[in-house]
């Protein structure tokens, strides 16, 4: 393992800061790219998810950031919203050794008058979705031709999204001179041809196949589309997993085995494109926090979904393209931890299944379904709720705040209390299901920071 201070262009507060964070060694994605990239070099990265790749480009870019100059100087182009936001989220951790950098996300699904405002005075970095970011270079709200770096992330998503006429579009409006690090789990040709194009002097690394899961144990049941539902009932009542990621190919199977999976008590949310951004944001808020143990998610909508000690991972349906599996089960079983994985596959979809095969160059492991048939489901409820309160970042309201309120006069102890997430005009606090109303009583009773607040408990 690599120590970060062998990099010796950061500064002793960026080190201590990383240290603070829980980052002492480098991860392979970061030793091999980030020594290039403080140099300044292109770079191109392939890295599976949770290989620290975020911060690989993260700690390169921020070093060269110069808070003085109020000027866009960083762009990192994500393929959805959740994934800006992680985005964001990881990079105002790693720029707290330093002072008044700013970073603004720019997404759909938010209003643009909003977002114009904040660009009046320019954020040194950028991070947001091809479309919205090309809609205010359009409107000439977003400037970038004092840009130094561009990144852009999950690049291989992008492409199969559509998004490959506005990343260049948005290219042609950053100066040539610019360092471009682009990273990317897969390496499809479209992949090269982008690097070839727009990067120079490029250093290509790749680390961590995706094809070494040894800590993930797969399972394989035949199951006709009738079965699979209760066979996924009796999966989650026998294993009775903390956090469960169900996969599905269509947003209206999200929705339906959500509702399905709610009427037999497993506490279930449903995650697609369809869902308007204040529900997508709530959703991922919900089941990060422990309020939902089992989300129902399409592939593009889960994309950048980050659960520390996803237990369990299900393909409801398998998909089309074995790379898109991999990445789906490589969400359970990550930092060493075991993690299991359940694929249940109809008649029509063996072929998917041998060409997954082919592609591993090993047997799939079925298992009799007969251990799953005719078991009883089981109740599966969440062992937090979230309050919502109105009033976030922008009204100044911090955890600590929130903490206190229901901590002091409310009368709760602080292990009944879980995640408490802001936003710009909400705070999310998880607390436990069999306090939740009494905490909501409480809250509209009392007063955060002097002020009474309206709240709700989300359902």
């Amino acid at each position: 393992m690599t120590a970060f201070s062998t990099l010796t262009q950061l500064p002793a507060s960026q080190l201590d800061n990383l240290r603070e964070m829980g980052f002492d060694a480098m991860t392979p994605i970061q030793a091999a790219a980030l020594p290039a990239i403080l140099a300044g070099r292109d770079v191109r990265a392939q890295a599976k998810t949770g290989s620290g790749k975020t911060a690989a480009f993260g700690v390169g870019l921020l070093n060269q950031i110069d808070n003085t100059r109020i000027q866009t100087q960083a762009l990192v182009l994500c393929p959805t919203r959740e994934l800006a936001d992680q985005v964001s989220n990881v990079l105002r951790q790693l720029a707290r050794f330093t002072r008044n950098i700013k970073i603004l996300t720019l997404c759909g699904g938010q209003p643009m008058s909003a977002q114009r405002d904040s660009l009046v005075h320019a954020p040194q970095i950028v991070v947001g979705t091809p479309g919205r970011i090309l809609d205010h270079l359009k409107r000439d709200t977003l400037d970038l031709s004092q840009l130094q770096t561009l990144v852009l992330d999950e690049a291989d998503r992008m492409l199969e999204m559509g998004f490959r006429d506005d990343m260049e579009a948005i290219i042609a409006f950053t100066p040539e001179s610019r360092q471009t690090l682009l990273f990317s789990a897969t390496w499809p040709t479209t992949i090269a041809s982008l690097s070839e194009r727009y990067q120079r002097d490029v250093l290509a690394v790749a680390t961590e196949s995706e094809e070494v899961l040894p800590a993930i144990e797969q399972r394989y049941f035949e199951a006709s589309k009738g079965e699979k539902l209760n066979f996924l009932s009796a999966l989650l009542s026998q294993e009775q997993p903390a956090s469960c990621v169900v996969f599905c190919n269509t947003k209206r199977e999200c929705d339906d085995i959500a509702a399905a999976l709610n009427d037999r008590q497993i506490s279930a949310l449903a995650l697609h494109g369809d869902l308007e951004q204040r529900d997508r944001e709530r959703v991922l808020i919900r089941f990060a926090n422990g309020s939902s143990r089992v989300l129902i998610a399409t592939d593009v909508a889960a994309r950048g979904l980050d659960i520390k000690s996803l237990a369990l991972v299900v393909n409801y349906e398998l998909a089309w393209d074995p790379e898109v599996h991999l990445h789906r089960i490589g969400r359970t079983g990550r930092a060493g931890e075991e993690g299991l994985a359940v694929s249940f596959v109809a008649a029509d979809e063996m072929q998917r299944a041998h060409a997954l095969e082919d592609f591993l160059k090993q047997p799939v492991n079925w298992v009799s379904s007969g251990t799953l048939k005719g078991k009883a489901s089981q109740p599966l409820p969440a062992a937090m709720m979230t309050l919502c309160i109105d009033g976030g970042r922008k009204a100044k309201i911090r955890p600590g705040d929130i903490l206190g309120a229901l901590t002091g006069e409310a009368g709760f102890s602080a292990d009944q209390i879980g995640k408490i997430d802001l936003t710009q005009t909400h705070a999310f606090v998880a607390i436990s299901a069999n306090k939740a109303k009494n905490a909501l009583i409480k809250l509209k009773e009392g007063k955060i920071k002097g002020k009474s607040v309206r709240a709700i408990l989300l359902k």
